[in-house]
């Protein structure tokens, strides 16, 4: 064995206390270095989840959204009232559903069935005195009450109550799923770059640069399912070369639960669910196929026995007993037509619902598409994630009501986002060491993050669909009247703009913490180098 060594190593390893390499301390570095890796790139993967969550949970879900209130309906009637029956709450949305003489959630009930157990947990807390000490403070707090409208009918203890509820249950359904969402991304892009930096930036792009930060917070089902969805696919392409039935079992039962919580997304399920298929067959490993059935089947079950309680049949849906949207769920099949060109402008560049004004750092995954064909690597995956992104596409242009209401962007494209940013991925493999490509896509992430955030930010509502142009009619006069979205310094009592100075504080922490934290992981490595590189490198001879 011979050993390549600077001379000034050499001088060094005595000086150090550190003893010669030999081929058994190589295996040893090398074992360390695999293991600190390992760890730094679970330290990465929190952080970009944690800076998500910050972002995500500092400013309230919206109140009096009718879409988010037909949910949480369900849940105060069932741990309320013991039925799912909404008569008492119906007045505070328009999204029921309407048999015989009662009312009931039209959505689909995924989201929901999650925040019955939660809410049903944190009730006790809420007999206490805690609701009307807090009702009082907000009653008598300036910087709340600038926030509220003036013909509004102010603070009450039950919409503190419903606030409370909507917040926790927000907070584990849709901001932690989010946030787990783009550390999956991080560590799902692996296999495209080893690079951290590169993976960060798709991965806080995704999650602070897309219309995905504005639903982050909110009680939809649109991020729950992404966050479903992207699992399933993750489960599945980072499997061991054997797979276990367990983790065949976990993504039928994904999958399934990702369909009843958003319907559209069966159109994701069922490419993810032909390529796990696929992938137990290629194995050989055919009866992985029972274990992933019954994964779906068991939550298709309970979904069926819901439906056929409440509106009379397994398949019955809610939306086809939607009393005020009536006519547009039966337009054509359950809403869904022919795309039309009014549909695409508007999801794709116009100012109305724009998914690339708002986000056009997004447009990188077009050439990605490109590059990754050539690349020639992962080659099935490709297919799956180009049919997610294009069948999701098709059916918000086909949608007779593509805008989505209140929205910020096309919020039906949502479940899909996560795959359009993996192409990205490749054009920063390919282009990202030019400095037109750096400089270009430092400029659209900006364009995106300034746009997302204060689109997101602007008023206590999303922007109304009668609004054409929400730039100038919504984000731009209530911006310059410091009319911002409530949030965590506005309980502390600040006004306007200057209650986001506490969220630029922490991040500003929170990256320091994170470097910090990184470069003490990275210090045992310092002889072995960046990406494993041995600093000290060695040569075995073969011994005869």
């Amino acid at each position: 064995m011979k050993r390549l060594l600077s001379e000034r190593d050499q001088r060094l390893e005595p000086a150090l206390g550190m003893e010669p390499l030999s081929s058994d301390n190589w295996v040893r570095g090398d074992t360390i270095l695999r293991n600190a890796s390992f760890s730094l790139e679970r330290l990465h993967a929190l952080a970009i989840a944690a800076l998500v969550l910050l972002c995500s949970v500092y400013f309230f879900p919206r109140w009096a959204d009718p879409n988010q209130n037909s949910r949480l309906d369900m849940i105060f009637a069932v741990v309320e009232d013991g039925t799912f029956q909404i008569d008492k709450y119906a007045a505070n949305t328009v999204d029921y559903a309407k048999v015989g003489e009662h009312y009931y959630s039209d959505k689909a009930p995924g989201a929901a069935f999650l925040g019955i157990p939660l809410y049903a947990g944190l009730r006790p807390l809420l007999e206490t005195p805690l609701i009307e000490a807090l009702t009082k403070r907000l009653e008598s707090h300036a910087a709340f009450a600038s926030t509220l409208r003036a013909e509004g009918s102010g603070v009450s203890a039950q919409k503190v109550r419903f606030a409370i509820v909507q917040v926790y249950v927000s907070f584990f359904v849709s901001a932690l799923p989010t946030a787990a969402l783009a550390a999956l991304l991080f560590l799902w892009l692996r296999v495209v770059t080893p690079q951290a930096w590169l993976r960060a930036v798709i991965a806080l792009g995704y999650g602070l640069a897309t219309p995905a930060f504005a639903y982050a917070n909110a009680f939809y089902g649109h991020q729950l399912a992404a966050f479903l969805l992207f699992l399933a696919f993750y489960l599945l392409t980072r499997a061991p070369a054997r797979i276990g039935a367990m983790r065949a079992l976990l993504v039928g039962l994904v999958l399934g639960y990702a369909f009843i919580t958003e319907y559209p997304v069966a159109l994701m399920v069922a490419p993810i669910g032909l390529y796990g298929l696929y992938l137990f067959w290629k194995r050989r490993q055919p009866m992985l196929w029972l274990w992933f059935i019954a994964g779906g089947a068991a939550v298709a079950a309970g979904w069926m026995a819901y439906n056929t309680v409440i509106f009379g049949g397994p398949l019955e849906l809610g939306y086809s007993r939607s009393e005020l949207w009536t006519e547009q769920h039966h337009t054509g099949f359950m809403s869904l037509t022919a795309p039309t060109l009014d549909a695409v402008w508007g999801v794709t560049f116009s100012p109305f619902r724009g998914l690339f004004l708002l986000s056009p750092w997004l447009l990188w995954a077009l050439p990605g598409f490109v590059l990754w064909w050539r690349n020639r690597t992962l080659a099935v995956e490709w297919w799956v994630t180009l049919v997610v992104v294009v069948s999701m596409f098709l059916f918000n242009f086909s949608s007779s009501m593509w805008w989505g209401g209140f929205a910020v962007g096309p919020r039906y494209l949502l479940p899909m986002l996560p795959f359009l940013t993996l192409p990205i991925a490749f054009v920063l493999v390919a282009w990202g060491e030019r400095l037109w490509l750096r400089t270009s896509m430092a400029l659209s992430l900006l364009w995106s993050f300034m746009a997302v955030w204060s689109m997101t930010l602007a008023e206590q509502a999303f922007p109304s669909d009668t609004l054409r142009n929400p730039w100038v009619e919504h984000v731009l006069p209530n911006w310059v009247a410091g009319n911002i979205a409530r949030n965590v310094g506005t309980v502390l009592g600040l006004e306007g703009v200057w209650s986001l100075a506490p969220l630029l504080v922490m991040l500003v922490l929170g990256t320091v913490a994170w470097r910090w934290l990184a470069m003490r992981r990275h210090a045992p490595l310092a002889r072995f180098g960046e990406g494993g590189q041995p600093l000290i490198e060695i040569e075995t001879e073969k011994s005869s």
